[in-house]
């Protein structure tokens, strides 16, 4: 047992309402432990692209193995080997009593932190004074029709959850990713009438330089933007609260 298993099971022992300070990537391998089954790596990157890649995380089989190691060097989860004939060993992992008391404990108590924003579309779009406004119409179309194809799969998902009542939550997360799939279209098909607006209004107000960019009225403006936010003037960086699994105890 390592320095980091041993710490871990020093904090549990000594507060059944602890859990170790993990990524939410940790939690959430942990989590697909919890539905009742042993499972191997390459089951449980499966069991993450069908249900938590729709809201959180599609890992790759690396990553999950790399989570795995870890959680079970805190002992959180076991695993044994399986040896079906004339077929190469597997390896099966489960979550332990530690794992599941930890799992409830952060999922209960771990700090309710702001999702993470990384909208790729979006970002292509605030440089759209770089592009004609059909260029992004397009960008913007295929946006929607990739939603579509998400909100169609997490629905058909959710569907095939019904017939096992175990997965009551999992087919309740899955019906919120297609209503959030939706709702994003929506606000795409918003925005092909914003870049018109968008484009109309840097039109007639902007003056270019010899590249074609804009030239600022008012240069370094942007730093009093926001200047009366709390965040703002504490230099708090809300976005990197959603990459941890909230503080340990």
């Amino acid at each position: 047992m390592g320095p980091e298993c041993l710490v871990s099971s020093a904090i549990m022992g000594a507060d059944v309402d602890s859990f170790p300070n993990l990524p939410a990537t940790s939690w959430a391998v942990l989590g697909m432990l919890s539905f009742g089954e042993e499972l191997t790596g390459n089951e449980l990157k499966k069991w993450a692209d069908w249900s938590i890649g729709f809201f959180y995380w599609s890992p790759s089989v690396s990553q999950i193995y790399g989570e795995l190691k870890k959680l079970e060097d805190l002992s959180l989860v076991q695993s044994r080997l399986v040896a079906d004939e004339g077929v190469r060993n597997r390896r099966l992992y489960r979550i332990t009593e530690d794992g599941l008391r930890a799992l409830r404990n952060w999922s209960r108590d771990a700090d309710v932190d702001m999702p993470v924003l990384k909208h790729g579309v979006m970002l292509r779009l605030w440089m759209g004074h770089l592009h004609d406004p059909e260029q992004l119409k397009r960008i913007v179309r295929t946006h929607i029709d990739n939603l579509r194809e998400r909100a169609r799969r997490a629905g058909r998902h959710a569907d095939r959850s019904d017939p096992e009542p175990g997965w009551s939550f999992t087919q309740m997360s899955l019906r919120w990713s297609q209503r959030y799939f939706e709702a994003e279209i929506e606000l795409a098909e918003q925005l092909l009438a914003d870049i018109d607006a968008a484009a109309e209004h840097y039109r007639s107000s902007v003056v270019t330089d010899e590249f074609g960019l804009p030239v600022p009225r008012h240069p370094g403006s942007w730093r009093a933007v926001g200047a009366d936010d709390p965040d703002a003037e504490t230099g708090t960086d809300q976005s990197a609260f959603g990459e941890n699994g909230g503080r340990g105890r």
